[in-house]
């Protein structure tokens, strides 16, 4: 996504215990989450390179829904989700060294409500047998074959794809770290 929008960046992938913290909310679970991928990211990458990390999570009756660890649980919450509205927050954590060698740290969760139609048993099972569930939060990928069963999306469609584009840049260019030309820089 950052690259679609010629923000220039690098990759550092890092795994954190993603698990949730018991009384954790939403919001707070994946502050948390972004900040812990943040200070992991920091001991790989270059000592004054900025950093952004993100989280995302499903969110539906009081549920949450993470990355399924198998079939079953995708099953689960793909019938969890079918002919309600759920929200996805993503939150996301931006930290850069200041002049003065001191570390500025910003968070923020975006929300977005998501409606999907409801799910018949047979396109179930044939999503399942697309994989494209793997490694989603809430078994499913909106940029994918599952947009066929979105009906309604209320706030940032990023968000859902797991990061909300729109508000990063506008963090990125109110801390000075958007190169001077952007959005008609090139690499």
């Amino acid at each position: 996504m950052l690259a679609a929008a010629a923000i220039p960046h690098c990759v550092w992938p890092v795994d954190i215990d993603e698990t949730p913290q018991i009384g954790e909310s939403p919001a707070a679970l994946v502050t948390r989450l972004a900040e812990q991928k943040a200070a992991a990211a920091a001991k790989l990458c270059p000592r004054d390179s900025p950093i952004l990390a993100a989280d995302t999570i499903v969110t539906i009756e009081g549920a949450l829904l993470g990355k399924p660890p198998h079939e079953g649980a995708a099953r689960q919450m793909l019938q969890l989700l079918s002919g309600k509205t759920h929200e996805v927050l993503t939150g996301y954590h931006l930290r850069h060294p200041l002049a003065d060698g001191q570390l500025s740290q910003q968070s923020r969760v975006v929300t977005t409500q998501v409606t999907v139609r409801a799910l018949q048993d047979q396109e179930i099972v044939g999503y399942l047998r697309s994989e494209e569930w793997r490694g989603k939060a809430g078994a499913y990928a909106i940029q994918g074959r599952f947009a066929a069963f979105i009906c309604a999306i209320s706030g940032s469609y990023d968000n859902v794809v797991g990061l909300p584009l729109c508000n990063v840049v506008e963090d990125l260019r109110a801390t000075g770290l958007l190169p001077a030309d952007w959005p008609s820089w090139s690499p």
